[in-house]
């Protein structure tokens, strides 16, 4: 039997696919076959619902000493663009949020500021805790806990531990980028390695912290290492059931280093919808993807309910990293618009918390 049948038989089936089977799938560009299949998948596990939450951004600083040639947020301290927000600011900006009793979630990412130590950050999600005492808090993600170790010589597990007494209550799933030694080393050389990315992953999972998972496509990796990189969070849900849902990033590439060094272009629609199905095939162990439309912009998201999401995140209010790199969708958006999206398509628009319990 030639390999794309038997991909297509295990499907049907509900098999798991292999290296060579998922190779052959995205080489036979197939997009509503796959657009079929992710959309049976999506609806054996939460039918006709879409979920959605009320959420806020905010980023604490973008100094960062990474310095990564993937990244157009960050910048050295003294550029004009530089900010770094004090506990008075995030208080601040807190009582700023219109209607805080609606709010479900709070999302906290940065950089790896050169000079900030780590009670800093724990302090941080402290005051949010403190102000927003019923709303989750989705911060941090692997590249930020490998730092806050290193700069405060604790452990992953210690460190995780100091952030859930704090109040955090879930990991955010970002800076995986592709989870290949060769590829980091280009385009985010002083982040930390896939290893240690997926090492945090593992530990917050056996501490009860559940987070999310990603991927960012379409710069200088292979068709191969994204499915490397599949299955390594494939592998690692299989052992520890940690990850609560997957977003797929398309690279922005205006206004980065490695856009202008390697001539890159924002990959199209069909990519991105063919990507998102073909990881709602191989996740099979994964329960929720998100179609997280500031980056993929919101006709593209709506799509993607059709190709396996089930999934729109949230309002967030205000988002600067990916905007930052050219993003050209809105910064926020209400929740009256995301229902309409969902409807439109004909599904059921469900309000969640981060642990996706309908509200």
């Amino acid at each position: 039997m030639k390999i794309l049948d038997r991909a297509k038989e295990k499907i049907s089936s509900g098999a798991r696919l292999n290296f060579e089977e998922i190779l052959a799938l995205y080489e036979e560009n197939d997009l509503l076959y796959l657009a079929e299949s992710a959309r049976k998948i999506k609806e054996s596990k939460s039918g006709k619902k879409i979920f959605y939450t009320i959420n806020r951004h905010i980023n604490l600083t973008n100094i960062c000493k990474a310095n990564c040639p993937l990244c157009a947020f960050q910048c050295r301290s003294g550029d004009n663009r530089a900010f770094t927000l004090e506990l008075a600011d995030i208080e601040k900006n807190l009582s700023l949020i219109p209607f805080p009793i609606s709010l479900k979630e709070i999302h906290i990412v940065s950089s790896l500021h050169p000079e900030k130590n780590f009670s800093y950050y724990v302090d941080a999600v402290k005051l949010v805790k403190k102000i927003l005492p019923n709303v989750g808090i989705n911060a941090f993600t692997p590249v930020e806990i490998v730092n806050f170790a290193e700069i405060s010589g604790k452990s992953f597990s210690e460190v995780l531990s100091e952030l859930i007494l704090a109040g955090v209550t879930s990991l955010a799933g970002g800076g995986a980028e592709i989870l290949s030694e060769r590829v980091r080393e280009i385009i985010c050389p002083k982040k930390c390695s896939a290893a240690e990315w997926l090492e945090v992953m593992k530990t917050a999972h056996k501490l009860g912290l559940k987070t999310n998972a990603s991927m960012m496509y379409g710069h200088i990796e292979t068709i191969e290492e994204r499915v490397e990189h599949l299955i390594k969070l494939r592998d690692l849900q299989d052992e520890t059931g940690g990850f609560m849902a997957m977003m797929l990033f398309p690279f922005h590439p205006e206004n980065t280093e490695l856009g202008k060094k390697f001539n890159l272009k924002r990959v199209g629609a069909w990519e991105d919808l063919k990507m998102l199905a073909l990881s709602r095939l191989v996740l099979d162990n994964f329960n929720h993807f998100k179609a997280f439309w500031v980056m993929l912009t919101l006709p593209i998201a709506q799509l993607a309910l059709n190709f396996g999401a089930d999934d729109l995140d949230g309002t967030i209010g205000e988002e600067k990293i990916i905007h930052a790199a050219g993003a050209k969708s809105s910064t926020g958006i209400t929740r009256q618009k995301l229902e309409k999206i969902i409807s439109e398509c004909g599904y059921q628009p469900v309000e969640r918390d981060s642990f996706y319990n309908e509200l």
